[in-house]
């Protein structure tokens, strides 16, 4: 079968294993019937290609709900569960996430082996980082349970480890008690990029903060931006909210998105914010999921797909780094048809975790044979900046870049050795990264 990421580049034609149970999981590895090597596959929204392989096991049978400990705040669920789901069942008992990613079709599985960050990682950290514990199934068949005390090391490589230590059976992880899962929202309008970060800055309490970003406004007005702030409001919805979405064809030409309209949607939307009320109610899927209410939003990019390009620069240079990155992607007259900032406020112990101090912005950019050359030139400057690059949103990073920006590579690698020594969990990411053969 064909299988790609969400950016639909690049692709393989891939195996796909569907166990319908964590036992049926076991069975494949230890009847030893598997040749070849594997990675699992959750909701298939990491954009390039870390869940791509010869091989592919589907975790989508294994969304079962196992326990809801209300004692301790803590839910205990297969890997597959989707957060759209885990979200229909906690929010009628009062609890929420506390870290959500900018979509909710990714699964608990997913969101561990990526690390997910959200809105909020100045305040909650990243996803792995309220993981009590996890059930992971390593290639000799053998299931070990892990967290910050028990098989300490293990967990620690799993965490962001992009799949490649075991299949995730399940995870127990923790819920926060919110008043309502209405948000209220505050939109405050940035000029420039300075005025942006200076906004950041300001609103360090705020429960959630997010910024779009014109990046295509140059001169004065370089990183021009609405900086959206949010909270959970003591008065609101206390139920899980459907939206209604609009499907994108598959066959949506390319030319939709062009410099030119893409000039017209930038300035549209920062202009008519100027009229809009700043300070405003929302329901949680508007505010954390604005773009799921497009069905495969990913066909507009045209059948050639598209790259994001997520990268972090530290505190300290941010400003600088991030308005040299934007004047570099200007001068080559490219396009992103989409850009988000946010900050983030520490690291964690995890080994290839992308999260650490500093700005993180994400671009995405219609594929075309002159960006690959581009981004090359854009990789340098990430590192001129000791910055680096998620491993969910990467398709096409070198080896050099990643081990020169990932300082943890060489701890994640004993323990794969030491877990995985024939690296039967590989995928095409970790064969380019030099994290397997």
């Amino acid at each position: 079968m064909k299988l790609s990421g969400w950016g639909r580049y690049p692709t393989a034609i891939a195996e796909i294993i569907e166990p319908v149970s964590q036992q049926s999981v076991q069975n494949h590895f230890t009847e030893d019937s598997h040749h070849t090597q594997i990675i699992a596959r959750g909701g298939g929204r990491s954009y390039g290609d870390s869940a791509l392989a010869d091989s592919v096991l589907s975790t989508r049978f294994l969304d079962n709900f196992i326990s809801l400990n209300t004692d301790q705040n803590t839910l205990r669920c297969g890997s597959g569960v989707q957060l759209k789901e885990l979200l229909h069942l906690v929010i009628p008992a009062g609890y929420f996430p506390p870290v959500l990613p900018g979509t909710k079709y990714v699964t608990v599985g997913g969101a561990i082996a990526a690390d997910i960050h959200g809105k909020n990682h100045h305040q909650e950290g990243s996803f792995c980082e309220h993981v009590s514990c996890l059930t992971l199934l390593l290639a000799s068949g053998e299931i070990l349970n892990c967290s910050g005390t028990e098989n300490k090391e293990l967990f620690l490589a799993t965490c962001g480890g992009m799949g490649l230590t075991g299949i995730i059976l399940d995870a127990t992880i923790f819920l926060k008690r919110v008043p309502s899962v209405s948000i209220n929202q505050e939109t405050r309008i940035a000029h420039s990029l300075s005025e942006c970060m200076d906004i950041f800055d300001s609103v360090e309490d705020s429960e959630y903060s997010v910024a779009w970003l014109d990046g295509l406004a140059q001169g004065k007005k370089k990183g021009r931006s609405l900086v959206h702030t949010g909270c959970h409001s003591t008065e609101g919805v206390k139920r899980p909210i459907s939206r209604r979405e609009l499907s994108i064809p598959s066959l949506t030409p390319a030319m939709v998105l062009n410099k030119y309209s893409l000039q017209l949607f930038n300035e549209f939307v920062y202009k008519s914010q100027l009229i809009k009320r700043k300070s405003k109610k929302v329901n949680y899927e508007s505010y954390f999921f604005p773009l799921d209410s497009i069905r495969n939003w990913n066909f507009l990019y045209g059948s050639r797909g598209f790259i994001q390009y997520q990268f972090l620069v530290p505190l300290d240079c941010s400003r600088e780094a991030i308005s040299a990155i934007l004047k570099k992607i200007a001068d080559a007259s490219m396009v992103p048809a989409l850009s988000v900032l946010k900050k983030f406020v520490k690291g964690n112990g995890n080994y290839l975790s992308f999260p650490r101090s500093g700005y993180t912005l994400a671009m995405d950019f219609k594929r075309s044979e002159k960006l690959f050359p581009l981004l090359e030139e854009v990789d340098e400057l990430v590192l001129a900046y000791e910055g680096r690059q998620y491993l969910a949103k990467d398709a096409r990073m070198s080896e050099r870049v990643f081990k020169q920006s990932y300082k943890n590579w060489e701890k994640f690698i004993a323990v794969k050795t030491k877990y995985d020594p024939k690296n039967v969990f590989a995928s095409q990411q970790s064969k380019r990264l030099g994290l397997t053969n």
